[in-house]
């Protein structure tokens, strides 16, 4: 089994890696609940994956054409319409989206960046109104309704002029896919989660890359608890990785997203952990996080790096990770003391300069 090797998210610097044109600046950022104002009620097709569309109380839907690979989905986006608990009016959606591409804006400098991958947009009015703030007609993306209960998907967004898509699929992670999946899910569980991204592309007409985006499932009810979700989307990553590399074993391979999980925990089966020293920026203490390091998410005061980027041998050594941990995009955290990430909502509380509460990660290629 051919390896991916995860490169250091460790590295902490108060500036980003200068770049040039034979560079590619990769971002992955968990939004948090950029949704749309208005209720979605979305067609999921099952036939994706090969995979009939079976409910969740085991009976087949028959689609609108007769056929059993279909079915409605209605999202449980209530809370973020006008008349929902946040009261999420267009302003404010329309706010949310600005303050992202403002965060993107500043990482990507003047040449903007050139890859971001998603997590937790709603659907792909989200995706291109958030492609129009950053710059009209510089970016395209892609985008595909996965059947998360919430309604919230993963995305990838890329620079016209730098990248061709050649093929894209959403990758469903599903606790049936074969019986050797099965025997991690609890016999009263289920798995219904967002899809894995997958993209391939060609770079500057020449370089051509394989894009995972990933939004691996919640530690809800517990980390120990919830792990056989992460287990089985994990395994799905990992036979994807797996193909890609019996038709080309040195094909260059760049995963990211939310593993909901630390490194240490997250890796796939076969895959090397590379971990360089740790930084920190001159511009910031010690923080009271995992083994002294910043993270990408602080929960009770406790910093962990939720979101990964892991490479293919062929890109490690041209490669390099950071977070981007700006102070504007983040508050002072008056209860655990030091700084958290800006949130759009403070418990109930709405902040309009708000962003996430995860903190972007960034990669910088070498091609």
């Amino acid at each position: 089994m051919h390896k991916i090797v995860l490169v250091g998210l460790w590295v902490l610097v108060a500036g980003i890696i200068p770049v040039s044109a034979e560079t590619l600046r990769v971002v992955s950022y968990n939004v948090e609940n950029l949704f749309h104002p208005k209720h979605d009620t979305v067609i999921i097709n099952e036939g994706v994956n090969g995979l009939t569309n079976e409910g969740r109380n085991g009976l087949t839907n028959e689609g609108r054409n007769g056929l059993t690979n279909e079915r409605i989905i209605e999202k449980d986006d209530y809370e973020w319409t006008p008349d929902g608990e946040r009261r999420w009016s267009y302003t404010r959606y329309y706010r949310k989206v600005e303050n992202i591409a403002r965060v993107l804006t500043n990482i990507g400098e003047w040449d903007g960046v050139d890859i971001v991958g998603l997590q937790e947009v709603e659907n792909a009015l989200c995706v291109k109104r958030l492609c129009y703030t950053l710059r009209p007609g510089e970016y395209d993306f892609v985008h595909y309704e996965s059947p998360d209960p919430r309604g919230i998907d993963v995305a990838l967004i890329y620079k016209k002029s730098r990248v061709d898509t050649i093929a894209t699929r959403a990758i469903r992670v599903s606790a049936s896919l074969n019986d050797g999946m099965s025997a991690a899910k609890p016999l009263n569980g289920e798995l219904i989660t967002r899809d894995i991204l997958y993209v391939q592309a060609r770079v500057d007409k020449k370089d051509t890359l394989h894009f995972f985006v990933c939004h691996l499932p919640s530690q809800r009810g517990g980390a120990a608890e919830s792990e056989w979700k992460r287990k089985i989307a994990r395994e799905v990553l990992q036979g994807a990785i797996d193909s890609i590399y019996e038709a080309c074993p040195k094909a260059k391979i760049i995963v990211m997203g939310d593993f909901n999980s630390a490194p240490s925990n997250s890796p796939m089966k076969g895959v090397i952990y590379k971990r360089p020293n740790d930084k920190m920026s001159a511009t910031k203490k010690s923080l009271n996080g995992e083994n002294g390091v910043h993270g990408t998410h602080k929960y009770q005061g406790r910093w962990t790096c939720l979101d990964h980027f892991y490479t293919s041998p062929s890109l490690d050594s041209l490669s390099r990770a950071e977070i981007y941990n700006a102070a504007w995009i983040q508050e002072p955290d008056e209860k655990y003391l030091d700084l958290k990430p800006k949130r759009t909502y403070n418990g109930f509380r709405y902040q309009k300069d708000g962003f996430s509460d995860h903190l972007p990660i960034v990669l910088t290629v070498s091609l």
